[in-house]
């Protein structure tokens, strides 16, 4: 056994050492983010809570407009430059922020043009949230970078750093100043993080290269529009709940899916550690691996995901009767009940999507699945909502999202197989 156990180690020791610095850069990065939702849900009421959750939601429907895909196809061109163009690779990093500086430019006057005529009273907290919009991007620009050049060790220490001391600062601004302090929080944390990696990175080679550029942004665009329906197919939710009312059952949901978002990252880090690897071999031509290496993922994810649904079902709603009783109510349950059945599906899709769909080139089939659902989950989530109230949404969101990945999943093995 400790034959078979260190032949097995020393076969898959990059992909072992790179997947745990991951994990520990990614719990440092949304541990902070955690903690804060943590003392809001603690120290807000549960409407303030649910204020907090729709602004927040808000924000990051910004950013996707902001981002677009960049990062994603950062990572994609620093795994495969890396490999084939070191000419090109020291040039990424200006070129990639040039986007991201002119579209956040854009959605910022946008957004405080209009603003205050879609959100009203809201509006008001959005400016404590704005800087996100340059510095989300951007912070996960050099995330892409630092994971398409496989350096996972130093991604992990300046995320721990960061996290450490913005702890102290977060946990003041939020016992201080409630909301506010919260929404600062959220935009001083990427303020700090940004300034580490710019620091720690180097490397800003200034050369505007149009044809770079161009590359980065085509490809950025099908990410971008995929990153669009996703939001629609998941994170809009929040706004429709808010539309309608639904003000407290926003929190529910939120506490919901920040314990899908814990489930989720371990497969999120592994799908991000292999993906430069399948890039490298479908990049050489090598199809038969890249099938053969998704084949051996589906045995190994699909069962341990079911595994992991039901002790979710039964776990989650006493962690929350212990932490946050005030939160342990029937709509909890509820969403809980329904949302738990999404849990297979979804760790596959996002590890798949990870590893393999967008590294090898077809973020198309996510960009088109995606946005035709998330359309589909609007006008859904309208209909249902009003027939059975706040539980239509939920119901909407797990069938919606286990069609479209299941299609994913078909249509990719197919794609794949014809080559």
């Amino acid at each position: 056994m400790k034959t078979f156990i260190k032949h097995n180690y020393l076969k898959h020791k990059e992909t072992i050492h790179n997947f745990t610095w991951r994990a520990l850069q990614i719990f440092g990065k949304q541990g902070i983010t955690f903690f804060i939702f943590i003392l809001c849900a603690k120290l807000l009421t549960p409407y303030d809570f649910g204020i907090y959750n729709y602004i927040l939601a808000i924000i990051y429907l910004l950013i996707i407009f902001c981002d677009f895909g960049i990062s994603s196809a950062t990572s994609k061109y620093v795994a495969e430059y890396n490999a084939t163009d070191k000419s090109k690779l020291k040039l990424i990093l200006f070129n990639s922020l040039i986007i991201i500086m002119g579209l956040g430019v854009i959605v910022t006057l946008l957004t405080i043009l209009s603003g205050s005529y879609f959100l009203n009273k809201k509006y008001v907290y959005m400016l404590y949230v704005l800087p996100m919009l340059f510095l989300t991007p951007i912070s996960s620009l050099y995330d892409g970078i630092f994971r398409g050049l496989k350096r996972f060790k130093e991604l992990a220490i300046i995320s721990l750093s960061v996290g450490f001391v913005s702890i102290i600062f977060v946990y003041l601004l939020v016992n201080n100043y409630g909301l506010i302090g919260a929404l600062i929080s959220q935009s001083l944390f990427y303020l700090v993080l940004v300034l580490a990696l710019f620091f720690v990175y180097g490397n800003l080679h200034i050369q505007i290269d149009k044809q770079l550029v161009k590359t980065i942004f085509n490809y950025s665009l099908v990410i971008g529009i995929s990153s669009i329906g996703y939001f629609l197919y998941s994170r809009v939710d929040i706004i429709v709940l808010g539309h309608y009312g639904y003000v407290e059952e926003i929190g529910y949901y939120e506490l919901v899916n920040q314990g899908f978002i814990l489930m989720f990252l371990p497969f999120a880090l592994l799908g991000q550690v292999i993906a430069p690897n399948i890039t490298a071999y479908f990049s050489r031509k090598d199809y038969s691996k890249v099938r053969k290496k998704l084949y051996f993922f589906m045995k190994l994810i699909i069962p341990i995901a079911i595994l992991i649904a039901g002790l979710f079902y039964f776990i989650f709603p006493q962690i929350i009767k212990i932490f946050l009783s005030e939160y342990y109510v029937e709509e909890m349950l509820i969403a809980i009940f329904i949302l738990s059945f999404l849990i297979p599906a979804k760790i596959w899709g996002v590890f798949q999507t990870q590893s393999f769909i967008v590294a090898t080139g077809f973020a198309k089939i996510i960009a088109v699945t995606t946005l035709l659902g998330g359309v589909l989950n609007v006008i859904l989530d309208i209909i249902f909502i009003n027939l059975i109230g706040f539980t239509g949404v939920f119901w909407v969101t797990l069938a919606i999202h286990s069609i479209n990945i299941i299609f994913q999943t078909f249509y990719y093995k197919h794609k794949i197989g014809q080559i």
